[in-house]
């Protein structure tokens, strides 16, 4: 009887050590992709299992998860993500790209309402949630959010600031993100991004509030309460020209653990993530031509 208690006990404990297993696909594409699903330790490159990747996650100050914003697969996975990582350790807190200072005292507000059971109908009314972000995507995850004990914060720039940015660039303190290797690579995808379509005058100014917002985002990070997750398009979340250099700029270089999200077929350097994680890919979109008309 004894020994049969211990073997339902030891395989409690391992149905629990497993947690729940993360979502099925939701974009429509790649599904049958050697890739689908891979998660890869970019530095070693071994695979691990879902499992293995949130214990090692789990024990970073600061991690930075990098999307594709239209990518629902992405949001899923987030999702999962943060309540696993809360089934091991207690969060400090949670930060956006997609909100901005000026709704952190509503956001606030909508929280305590919600902590309380007592949410508001109308979350995007409510938050001045940007229509440039889909509530669709970012909904399930805001409203999860809103339920937790942890804060969640704003961290990009407010657009007025974004325009102050434009008319007149800041000067960042020298640093590894202001090297010109850095500052080259992101004038490049300034370039390939806006489909060479951008006057080359306007390339100073791009490059000024591309970077300031990922100063932003790094300064918002380290005033976080620890551990904190930042979510942020892949981008943002670079190691080799994002947030991480900024945070290394700011006396911050060990700590942080960098996520990437990316569609089957896509290539993560090593240099740019620690680890990624493939998924299901949504069909590709000629924005350029959309620029062109």
């Amino acid at each position: 009887m004894r020994i049969l208690l211990l073997c339902c006990m030891a395989l409690l404990a391992a149905c629990q050590s497993r947690g729940v297993p993360p979502p099925a696909p939701i974009a429509p594409e790649g599904r049958d992709h050697l890739q689908l699903g891979q998660i890869a330790d970019l530095a070693s490159g071994a695979r691990l299992t879902p499992e293995q990747l949130v214990e090692r996650l789990a024990k970073a100050p600061r991690l930075l998860v990098g999307e594709q914003h239209d990518n629902p697969d992405h949001h899923a996975l987030q999702l999962w993500l943060l309540r696993e990582l809360a089934a091991r350790r207690e969060q400090g807190s949670l930060l956006l790209e997609m909100l901005t200072p000026s709704q952190q005292a509503r956001v606030a507000d909508v929280q305590a309402q919600s902590r309380a059971g007592n949410a508001p109908r109308d979350l995007i009314g409510a938050l001045a949630w940007q229509p440039g972000w889909d509530w669709s995507l970012y909904g399930p995850l805001v409203s999860e959010a809103l339920r937790q004990p942890y804060p969640l914060l704003a961290a990009n720039l407010e657009r007025s600031e974004i325009m102050a940015i434009y008319q007149q660039r800041p000067t960042l303190p020298s640093g590894m993100a202001t090297t010109p290797a850095v500052q080259d690579a992101l004038f490049a995808d300034i370039r390939e991004s806006h489909c060479g379509l951008l006057p080359e005058s306007q390339l100073p100014a791009m490059l000024a509030v591309q970077q300031q917002r990922d100063r932003r985002m790094a300064e918002r990070l380290l005033a976080a309460p620890q551990p904190a997750v930042l979510l942020a398009g892949a981008f943002h979340v670079r190691k080799d020209l994002g947030v991480p250099l900024h945070l290394s700029d700011l006396g911050t270089a060990q700590g942080n653990a960098v996520l990437v999200l990316a569609e089957v077929g896509k290539t993560v350097a090593a240099d740019s993530a620690d680890y990624v994680w493939y998924t299901a890919a949504m069909p590709a979109q000629d924005h350029c031509a959309k620029l062109r008309r």
